[in-house]
């Protein structure tokens, strides 16, 4: 047998050898990498959160309108937050150009859930969205010195008080949370809000609804939150 044939029946041997041990190999980091797996050990209720809104109620001093906004969120398993949310909305408002003045004060509710997104669903850090259904029956007060008549210079007076209002709106939300020691964390939202649907009675509109914001088919709003781990 030649030097040729002996170099290459070894190269041969090396190379049946090296394919024989790759499924070993394989299989040994798999075995490996289910040995690292550590099984996840939260529970699927880990508790639950009360939190306020600090934005409404600075939103009220600051302007004609605003709201003030608590709320209580279950932890289901670091990764699902079913929340309601109960507040009371008020506004006095004098519109400068047509003297229009508009009074109201009423409770709302919302009901929803939010989704961790973060990759880590048990970080002290919290990017998540979610939604909301919104309701509120509200009553308003609404008066004007009314239109200047063009012949006889006066003017007619017309009012509105106690008219019966309710909304229904859907509100879609994204929101970050941050633990800033033990069970305190501050937090922040931005939400988009939609009307579903309206009834107004004796009028087609009203200038701001509690909760809602001002009157319309759409708009955003924010919230900026305090909140505690119980």
């Amino acid at each position: 047998m030649t030097e040729a044939k002996h170099i290459s029946i070894s190269i041969l041997g090396l190379i049946v050898s090296v394919l024989l041990l790759i499924p070993v190999a394989g299989h040994a980091q798999k075995v490996k990498k289910k040995v690292i797996e550590e099984p996840d050990t939260v529970p699927f209720f880990n508790g639950f959160a009360v939190s306020a809104d600090l934005l409404g109620p600075i939103q009220r001093v600051v302007s004609d309108y605003g709201q003030y906004e608590a709320a209580l969120r279950l932890n289901l398993k670091d990764r699902y937050f079913p929340i309601i949310e109960l507040g009371i909305g008020s506004s006095d408002h004098v519109d400068d150009a047509t003297e229009v003045s508009y009074k109201t004060s009423a409770p709302y509710g919302r009901v929803g859930v939010d989704f961790n997104m973060m990759k880590d669903k048990h970080d002290i850090y919290r990017i998540y969205g979610g939604f909301r259904y919104a309701f509120t029956s509200f009553k308003f007060d609404v008066g004007s010195m009314g239109l200047k008549d063009p012949v006889w210079g006066d003017h007619t007076a017309y009012e509105g008080t106690g008219i019966k209002a309710n909304y229904h709106w859907l509100e879609l939300v994204f929101g970050v949370d941050a633990t800033i020691w033990g069970p305190f964390h501050l937090g922040w939202s931005v939400r988009y809000r939609n009307r579903l649907f309206k009834s107004i009675d004796s009028m087609d509109n009203c200038w701001y609804v509690p909760g809602f914001g001002k009157h319309g088919k759409s708009n955003i709003g924010a919230t900026f939150n305090v909140i505690f781990d119980i």
